[in-house]
């Protein structure tokens, strides 16, 4: 059975609840909102299914405010998805002014622990990690 339609984009009945990310620095689970994005919530929830993200760095950590990846150039001027160009970030703390302006599809349901480690580490002047952290791989979590 295929999940994809013609154009690659899955079905909108596929709807896996959550998407686990293994890291360099441990595992973290994410609860996917279909119910609020869900566009957004199925190009996560495929890239990660098609391997996507496996091997590719954070790019950039702001200590107190997000984690950014998604993209495979670790330059923050890359990354696909299957709509378009795309990347994602995980927020360290409340961030009240980017409502309305990013999608919020999701929640760190286990693994708080490693995003608050990733959070963290020690960056240059430009927000990259001194040393790599990278997405080792990432998929839908089986249920």
């Amino acid at each position: 059975m295929s999940i994809s339609t013609g154009s690659g984009i899955p079905p909108k009945t596929w709807q896996p609840p959550n998407v686990t990310v293994e890291t360099s620095m441990g595992t973290l689970v994410i609860e996917l909102y279909w119910k609020h994005a869900p566009s957004t919530c199925r190009n996560f929830a495929e890239l990660a299914r098609r391997g996507y993200y496996n091997g590719v760095k954070f790019h950039r950590v702001i200590k107190d405010f997000m984690i950014q990846g998604g993209d495979p150039t670790g330059t923050g001027r890359g990354g696909a998805s299957i709509y378009g160009k795309d990347q994602f970030f995980i927020t360290l703390g409340p961030t009240q002014w980017l409502d309305g302006k990013h999608a919020i599809f999701g929640r760190i349901s286990n693994g708080m622990t490693c995003v608050q480690r990733i959070g963290l580490v020690e960056t240059d002047n430009g927000d990259k990690p001194v040393d790599d952290v990278k997405i080792i791989k990432a998929y839908i979590t089986p249920t």
